[in-house]
């Protein structure tokens, strides 16, 4: 019979690599946290009009990468390649615009995206995003910026940089779009490329083949062409990433690969990645919310690949996470001594304590290759004699050494060794 495997570009996460994907993940989710960002769980798939409309027809995402499907009513769905739509789409539904603003939320999970599989680029990809909804104000978005920063020094990532840059909006764009049209019809580009520069030519400057980035040396560039008002709101932003703390360089010639961006643009990069070196990275979007039928109101937000932050870590030296399965690990020595293990090992979680157990009825010498094997640092050793004498041996797996202590007292006992 043959055996399965999962599909294609999508990772499984299990012990004990599995502490560092969730170490990161929570790290990442306690620094929004801490800014005050409410937690939204999100759908897994939506109506496909919601991304469509959302992120961009000419964009990579909605025109290569969605996974789209028709359910048994006949209505077109796709699997969430992003989560800002889809927030903004429960803002609206929901009527949290209606209260004190912004609306301040934050959200982990799978997003999936059809795209070639490499190292930290899955087809299902884990992220952890953010969103700020309800309020233009350069302070919140550098607020977003720094909430990212932080929970990539929380992680102890070091070897990354900050790159911004702003993309102006509708009073300065549409101007810079044709003249960045005229631009690249005087070029010699292959036919695709001339098409997708026809409808949406910011996408042109995002083209990563070095001979059509060499034909683009010369081209006109957004920070180049800003009206006065996205001129101060991109200098107020920097100016409080500043005050922040927050070093960041600029790169003008950054292009998101969604379409809703405007203004603030941002990319977190880690050269110890390669050629895909982007950890995580956003921006404002002022009409999204509007063209999903809400009110005329504007938003910033992250995105972050919780994968891609994991394997920066590892790029770095870092161990993220405790791999120790428990703290303590229980090993009884006959059917007596299990069943009062088994009852204290409920007590142990109870207080707090990671607690496992010898299951099987294992020898005493298989059982202390699985405690070693659980990570724990102490195990608890019971016997019949220890039954009959109202004590449990307690070892110390690191350097083997074991005392009795009272099982009416054990709990406590263990509690102090673990502070230590």
């Amino acid at each position: 019979m043959n055996t399965f495997a999962a599909p294609k570009g999508i990772p499984d996460y299990f012990p004990p690599d599995s502490a560092g994907f969730r170490a990161v993940r929570e790290r990442l989710v306690a620094a929004a946290t801490n800014a005050g960002y409410g937690l939204i769980e999100l759908p897994i798939f939506e109506d496909t009009a919601l991304f469509a409309r959302g992120i961009g027809e000419s964009t990579d995402v909605v025109s290569k990468e969605m996974y789209t499907f028709s359910d048994r009513g006949g209505r077109s769905v796709t699997l969430r390649p992003e989560g800002t739509a889809g927030v903004i789409r429960a803002v609206i539904e929901h009527g949290l615009d209606r209260a004190t603003l912004p609306v301040k939320l934050a959200y982990s999970g799978p997003f999936f995206r059809y795209e070639r599989p490499q190292a930290g680029r899955y087809r299902q990809l884990q992220q952890v995003g953010i969103e700020a909804i309800g309020v233009d104000d350069p302070a919140l978005d550098a607020e977003t910026i720094a909430v990212a920063d932080a929970g990539f020094r929380s992680i102890g990532l070091t070897g990354f940089r900050l790159e911004i840059t702003s993309l102006g909006d509708d009073t300065c764009r549409p101007a810079y779009r044709q003249l960045l049209q005229d631009f690249l019809r005087g070029l010699p580009l292959d036919e695709e490329t001339r098409a997708r520069a026809e409808l949406n030519p910011l996408r042109v400057l995002d083209d990563k083949r070095p001979e059509v980035r060499e034909l683009l040396t010369d081209a006109p560039l957004m920070r180049d062409h800003l009206s006065d008002a996205c001129r101060e709101h991109y200098e107020q932003v920097k100016l409080h990433l500043g005050d922040l703390g927050v070093p960041f360089v600029e790169n003008p010639r950054m292009v998101r690969g969604l379409d809703y961006y405007t203004k603030t643009c941002f990319e977190f990069v880690h050269d110890g990645l390669g050629a895909q070196s982007g950890i995580g990275g956003g921006g404002r979007y002022d009409g999204l919310m509007a063209e999903l039928g809400g009110q005329p109101l504007s938003g910033v937000g992250f995105g972050i690949g919780v994968d891609r932050t994991l394997l920066a870590a590892k790029a770095e030296g870092l161990t993220v996470g405790d791999p120790a399965r428990c703290d303590v690990f229980c090993v009884p020595l006959g059917e007596k001594a299990k069943r009062r293990l088994v009852i204290l090992a409920g007590e142990l979680r109870a207080a707090g304590v990671r607690a496992d157990l010898a299951y099987g009825g294992r020898g005493l010498k298989g059982a202390m290759k699985a405690a070693d094997r659980s990570g724990a640092r102490w195990a608890l050793v019971l016997g019949e004699r220890d039954l009959d004498a109202g004590t449990v041996g307690v070892k110390n797996l690191a350097d083997g050494e074991q005392t009795d202590v009272p099982l009416d007292q054990v709990i406590g006992r263990v509690s102090e060794l673990l502070q230590h």
